[in-house]
């Protein structure tokens, strides 16, 4: 388990339990069960004080934590057929986003995902989930496919932002994202985006300008990540925690302010500390949110998708 800044002392109290379970390996003949179980207990409800009181900036660095299922993870547990699609047509394949057709509880569907990678040398094939410009230009290839074929559009989120290299910026990083937000607006079938870690930027918004968007409880979505927010607004990244206050990016807050649908509920101690009931829990969302839409005409999943991001801003967290 790699363990967060802030649950260091939980650290602590489940390091000393498992020394204890050590020791009675080695040595049959000690009876050390009730102090184990005794500090299981400890940190049971240290696990759940801290996780019920997370601010803004933990709930950042809970969102990022290595061990949350990524995209991949998602797609290998809720999808049947996968076809990975690849490629713009233009200039090259980008491995920070994945996507193609598949199926979901059966129905043919496209799916498109921010990868991050799981370790290393992974992290560093998709470029920390950071799409460059041919990544969301894929995207719009593969929602023209999907608008073309009636086939509803699921998009899973998770990025700390487009990547903002030179060769980037010189093949129109802005101009990609644009044209991917502008057709998530265009498609007439039902385009549903859960955001499962960090919702970073108009990274995030290329993929998430959906009919119905979904966040796990943990996870956090704002217009710029908090360190630099700090660095502009205070020319100081080590100000993050106060932005991260400021920004308003959890998913309690964007529910409030009627920028997200629905909140999925993390296991105690967040999605790292239970893959499989996370990914149960979004495909359960999903599903939820197909049969909200299922139906509509196509012009009617457009009005109500252009509705629902024209009036954001007129509730506040008051309201």
């Amino acid at each position: 388990m790699n363990y967060l800044e802030f649950e260091k002392p939980l650290s602590e109290i489940e390091g000393k339990a498992e020394e204890l379970r050590a020791m009675a390996r080695g040595n049959p003949g000690m009876d050390i069960a009730k102090e184990a179980e005794a500090l299981d207990r400890k940190a049971e409800q240290m696990l759940k004080d801290l996780y019920r009181t997370l601010t803004p900036w933990q709930k950042c660095q809970v969102a990022r934590h290595p061990d949350r299922p990524h995209a991949k993870d998602y797609i290998e547990a809720l999808f049947t057929e996968f076809t990975s699609l690849s490629g713009d047509r233009g200039f090259a394949e980008d491995q920070a986003v994945m996507g193609g057709l598949a199926r979901f509880n059966d129905m043919p569907v496209m799916v498109i995902g921010h990868e991050k990678g799981n370790d290393t040398k992974s992290r560093i094939e998709r470029n920390f989930g950071m799409a460059r410009p041919e990544g969301y230009r894929k995207a719009v290839r593969l929602m023209d496919i999907a608008d073309r074929f009636r086939l509803p559009v699921i998009a899973l989120v998770d990025t700390p932002g487009a990547y903002p290299g030179k060769g980037a910026e010189e093949r129109g990083q802005s101009e990609a994202i644009a044209r991917s937000t502008a057709k998530c607006l265009e498609i007439g079938v039902p385009l549903i985006s859960v955001i499962i870690g960090e919702g970073g930027s108009g990274g995030a918004v290329a993929f998430a300008t959906a009919n119905r968007i979904a966040m796990l409880e943990h996870s956090v979505y704002s217009v710029i990540s908090p360190e630099g927010c700090a660095s502009i607004l205070w020319k100081d990244a080590e100000k993050m925690r106060e932005a991260a206050e400021a920004l308003r990016l959890t998913a309690q807050d964007l529910q409030k302010l009627g920028v997200i649908d629905r909140i999925i509920t993390e296991p105690l101690g967040g999605a790292q500390r239970g893959q499989s009931a996370s990914i149960e829990a979004v495909g359960k969302a999903i599903e939820a949110m197909l049969k909200e839409l299922s139906g509509k005409k196509p012009d009617a999943l457009i009005k109500d998708r252009r509705q629902k991001f024209l009036s954001m801003g007129s509730k506040g967290l008051a309201a």
